[in-house]
C-alpha cells in the first residue's frame, strides 16, 4: 500500500516489521509493537498500512517567543530570544508533568497552528530570534518534523534547540542530534524506581543520552532536574547523582535544579522549598561542578553565573533579566578564566518577555 504524504501521516523513521505482522517503533525504548491502525504510547506515531507515520508533522500547539534562559539554557547566547513550539503527545507518562495539557493531548484536540519548516525558520528570522526550540512536549516523538525545522533554521542562520527528556534509543539518538545545536535534557531523578513509578519509563536510556551528548557530539547541552519533595530530593540520591554527573559529564556541563509545583496526577505533594534547591546546588558544587543553578524561585545568587577561577559574578540574573555582564571573548573579564558555553560579545536584551505569535 502506498501512503500519500500529508501533514497528518508523514513517513516516520526508526521502525521495523516484526514476524507476526505488526511493526515495531524504535524511536524510543518503549519499542511499541503496533497492529494496523494502532498508535504508540505517545499517541502520535501510528501504523498506517504496515508503515510507521507521524501524525503531527507540520502542526503545532502554538508558538511563543521566550527568553533562552527559560528552556533553561544559561550558557547558550544569554539574553537572546528563542521561538518555542511543541506539538502533542509524549513518550513518558510523568505523574508530575508540568505541561500535561499539551503532552497528554490528543493531537486533533490541541493542534491549531500549521507551519512548514521553512515558514518557522522565516518567522524566527523576522522576529529576531537567535534560535528555535522544540519544547512543551518532547521532540523525540515528533523528531522528523523537528529535524526538518532544524535544517531549515540552519540554512537561515538560526540555531536549533531540543528540550527533551532524552528517552531515546541507540538507533534514533545519533541521527536526531546531528540536526541539533543545543539541548536541555531533563534528568527527572536518579533511580530506576523513581522512573518506573513516576514516569512509566527507565533511567538507563536517559543516562545513555547524556553520555552520548558529552562523548560523541558537539551539541551544547545543559541538564535540568525538577526536585519533588519526598520523591527525588534526598541527600543520598543527590550525592549519587552529582557523583555520576561529575564522573561522566565532567565539571563544565551546567545543571539546573528547579522547583516542583503540584500538577496533573501529583497534587498531594507540596511545592519545593527554596532551601531544597540551595542544598542540591551546594552538593553539586561540592562534587566539583562549576555551573549549577536554581530555578523557579527568586534566588539571584543561584541563578547567576560565577567565575570558577576567581569567584566573581560574571552574569547577573534576576529571573530572566540580565544585569551585570563580565565576559569578554568567553572569558572572565577579571581573571581570564575561559567559561564553557556559547556567548556573544554582548548579552541579549529580551528579558522576561513572553510573546505568543501566530504563524499563518
Amino acid at each position: 500500500m502506498v501512503i500519500p504524504v500529508t501533514p497528518s501521516n508523514h513517513p516516520a523513521r526508526w521502525w521495523t516489521p516484526v514476524p507476526d505482522g505488526r511493526i515495531e517503533c524504535r524511536a524510543c525504548p518503549r519499542l511499541c509493537k503496533l497492529q494496523a491502525g494502532q498508535r504508540g504510547f505517545c499517541f502520535v506515531r501510528q501504523n498506517v498500512g504496515g508503515r510507521m507515520v507521524l501524525t503531527t508533522y507540520g502542526r503545532s500547539s502554538g508558538f511563543c517567543v521566550d527568553p533562552i534562559e527559560k528552556k533553561p539554557l544559561n550558557h547558550f547566547y544569554p539574553g537572546t530570544s528563542v521561538l518555542s513550539f511543541g506539538t502533542a503527545g509524549c513518550n513518558l507518562g510523568c505523574r508530575f508533568c508540568q505541561n500535561w495539557d499539551i503532552s497528554k493531548a490528543r493531537e486533533f484536540d490541541h493542534l491549531a497552528d500549521q507551519a512548514s519548516p521553512e515558514t518557522i525558520a522565516a518567522a524566527a528570522q523576522k522576529l529576531g530570534c537567535w534560535s528555535v526550540a522544540f519544547t512543551y512536549n518532547d521532540p523525540v516523538v515528533f523528531a522528523e518534523y523537528a529535524m526538518d525545522v532544524a535544517d531549515a533554521c540552519r540554512e537561515a542562520g538560526i540555531a536549533a534547540v531540543a528540550v527533551t527528556a532524552g528517552y531515546m534509543t541507540d538507533e534514533s539518538r545519533p541521527e536526531f542530534y546531528q540536526h541539533m545545536d543545543a539541548a536541555n535534557v531533563d534528568l527527572k531523578g536518579f533511580s530506576e524506581e523513581f522512573y518506573h513509578r513516576n514516569c512509566y519509563g527507565e533511567l538507563a536510556p536517559v543516562l545513555d543520552t547524556l553520555k552520548y551528548l558529552r562523548q560523541a557530539t558537539s551539541v551544547w547541552f545543559e541538564v535540568t532536574t525538577l526536585l519533588i519533595p519526598g520523591e527525588n530530593d534526598s541527600e543520598k540520591e543527590l550525592e549519587q547523582a552529582a557523583d555520576w554527573f561529575a564522573a561522566n559529564l565532567g565539571p563544565d556541563v551546567p545543571w539546573h535544579f528547579t522547583a516542583f509545583h503540584p500538577d496533573y496526577k501529583m497534587l498531594d505533594k507540596p511545592g519545593t522549598p527554596p532551601t531544597t534547591l540551595t542544598k542540591a546546588r551546594a552538593i553539586a558544587l561540592a562534587h566539583g561542578l562549576r555551573y549549577v543553578y536554581t530555578g523557579n524561585v527568586h534566588d539571584p545568587d543561584g541563578s547567576s553565573t560565577w567565575c570558577p577561577g576567581c569567584g566573581r559574578r560574571l552574569i547577573e540574573r534576576d529571573g530572566y533579566e540580565l544585569g551585570e555582564w563580565q565576559l569578554k571573548n568567553n572569558r572572565c573579564a577579571h581573571c581570564g578564566y575561559e567559561i564553557a558555553g556559547h556567548f556573544a560579545e554582548h548579552p541579549g536584551h529580551w528579558g522576561n518577555r513572553r510573546l505568543p505569535v501566530r504563524l499563518e
